[in-house]
């Protein structure tokens, strides 16, 4: 019999403060092309049939229906799936198969069998029907990894989107490259109309890019932990200077040294204006995905530190729960005022991690400095998949400190309505983001 507690938290409209999600017009025209490639998210399940012993290749072809039947490309991969799908990964995709096509086991007939309904999803106004209505989503927070941040017609409140810095953190500066994944990348001087030539330019093309795109943002966002190490460093101008003009000489001209010279500059630049116009910096910290090279010390939020002591007026949100530096990030969160700690992805990473996580923080930081849920996935199928992941797992963290005599269940309830909503929307402005976005729309029109 279901408590109180899983009710309420079964029940509760969810903040998903982390998506990577593709629009509309990508879900419809370029999604998944049969079961088999919507059930294995490959950067993440792929991750683990490669360290399962599956070769990289094979585990490519699951998400390519271009490349074979179903049988010919589930069929390398068989025995690593039986042996990975106990991780938190592998949890996901068998829930993805349960809850989304109605399978029992992941057989090459049940997915031929189940293709229809992969076919009625892909259909016009159903990404957003399984989000907002079967995952019981607020809104969602989608990184598209760029600058801009366009209304998304297919539903302008519940799509919110961030303002990508990763290029900038790696001590990049993007000319001319598109992100052909959702079409909408341009250049700094086309997106600006500034050309870089020196550092008062990139500030002030930097500040440009925050013009256009900073009020209708829900936050700024930086992943450069999959490019360099999070340890920041206050640079001086000269320095910076320096490291630009290696840069802009060319391809190879920049070593790594100015380029992480460049980098923080841009950084600390880019948690400025991100105080200016009063959003969330969020910064991946912790794991990696798909066994890419992982320098793992280089992934600790502790890294961060002197940045959070540079900026006590931002306001950090700390993504992934630092994994595995997890009880260092505890003790992040217990000390800086200016630090929000986001279990996006966590529980696919770890689930029996993130709930002992859970537990952890409550016992040692405010509770209304944790956020319950990103899915961190491209694809409305995952990301409700997710969802109910996160449920599942919160719920039995929560039962258990119930079970411990810690939280009755009414403080218990409270605290889920906390993690999976109200911290989130205290964070973010999330309706003075809609007002901007209405705005925007207007103008256009």
């Amino acid at each position: 019999m279901a408590s109180d507690l899983s009710e309420h938290i079964q029940q509760t409209v969810m903040v998903d403060s982390h998506e990577h999600l593709r629009m509309e017009d990508v879900w419809l025209q370029d999604g998944p092309g049969d079961v088999l490639s919507d059930l294995f998210f490959v950067p993440y399940d792929g991750g683990d049939l490669v360290t399962a012993g599956a070769d990289d290749q094979d585990v490519n072809r699951l998400a390519d229906h271009t490349a074979g039947d179903i049988e010919s490309r589930f069929a390398p991969v068989a025995d690593t799936w039986e042996a990975m799908q106990l991780t938190g990964f592998g949890e996901a995709v068998r829930l993805h198969a349960k809850l989304i096509y109605d399978m029992e086991q992941i057989t090459v007939p049940a997915m031929a069998a189940a293709q229809p309904r992969l076919e009625q999803l892909r259909q016009p106004d159903q990404r957003l029907r399984l989000l907002r209505d079967e995952a019981k989503l607020d809104h969602v927070q989608v990184d598209n990894l760029c600058w801009a941040c366009e209304p998304d017609e297919s539903d302008p409140d519940f799509f919110l989107y961030d303002l990508n810095w990763r290029t900038f953190c790696n001590g990049g500066i993007e000319i001319e490259t598109p992100y052909e994944a959702v079409g909408i990348w341009r250049g700094i001087e086309t997106e600006t109309g500034i050309t870089v030539t020196d550092l008062k330019s990139l500030q002030e093309a930097m500040e440009a890019i925050f013009s256009l795109y900073g009020r209708r943002a829900i936050a700024v966002k930086s992943l450069h932990a999959y490019d360099r190490t999070l340890l920041w460093r206050e640079r001086s101008d000269h320095d910076a200077e320096r490291a630009l003009g290696a840069v802009l000489a060319g391809p190879n001209k920049a070593d790594e040294t100015d380029r992480l010279c460049l980098g923080d500059w841009c950084l600390a630049r880019g948690v400025e204006l991100a105080i200016e116009y009063d959003l969330p910096f969020k910064i991946h910290t912790g794991y990696l995905a798909r066994n890419l090279p992982m320098m793992v010390h280089h992934l600790q939020a502790g890294h961060l530190c002197e940045l959070l002591i540079r900026y006590p007026q931002a306001r950090f949100v700390l993504m992934h729960i630092a994994y595995p530096y997890n009880d260092e990030l505890v003790a992040i969160a217990k000390h800086f005022p200016n630090v929000w700690v986001d279990l996006c992805w966590a529980w696919s990473c770890n689930p029996h991690v993130s709930a002992k996580f859970v537990r952890n923080f409550l016992h040692a930081v405010p509770s209304n400095k944790l956020f319950a849920f990103g899915g961190d996935t491209i694809w409305p199928t995952r990301s409700y998949v997710y969802s109910v992941q996160a449920r599942k797992w919160l719920t039995k963290a929560l039962e258990a400190e119930v079970c411990d005599g810690n939280l009755t269940e009414q403080q218990a309830m409270d605290v889920a309505t906390r993690l999976m909503r109200r911290n989130q929307l205290d964070c973010f402005d999330v309706e003075g983001t809609r007002t901007a976005v209405r705005q925007a729309m207007r103008i256009t029109m």
